[in-house]
């Protein structure tokens, strides 16, 4: 058993493709979004896969967008958006890198 490996599981949480979340989330670690949610999610890392949306209020130190991130986003360390990433909103960072073919539409405020 990888002890390293487990270690990064605790205290995440993970919502596959084909599922729909509607609230709050609060993870010490990561949030990885491959469904669809929607509401307010803190967490330490935010990873959104090529299938997920997240639509809402997001807060992390990290966040690293392949699918769609819409309304509020705080990236207080840095903000990547993947070439197949989209975000929409308000985008608070630190840091932001953006690939070829990423977009970023809305109000960008460098912290």
């Amino acid at each position: 058993m990888n002890d390293q490996k487990d270690m990064s599981k605790e205290n995440s949480i993970f919502i596959g493709e084909g599922v729909v979340f509607k609230g709050s989330i609060k993870a010490p670690n990561q949030a990885i979004i491959s469904g669809k949610f929607d509401g307010e999610l803190d967490a330490r890392d935010v990873l959104i896969g090529a299938s997920g949306v997240v639509t809402g209020k997001t807060t992390a130190q990290f966040v690293d967008v392949k699918g769609e991130l819409n309304e509020s986003v705080i990236s207080r360390e840095l903000l990547i958006v993947r070439g197949t990433g989209r975000v929409r909103g308000t985008v608070t960072y630190g840091e932001i890198e953006i690939e070829r073919g990423g977009q970023v539409k809305g109000d960008m405020i460098q912290r």
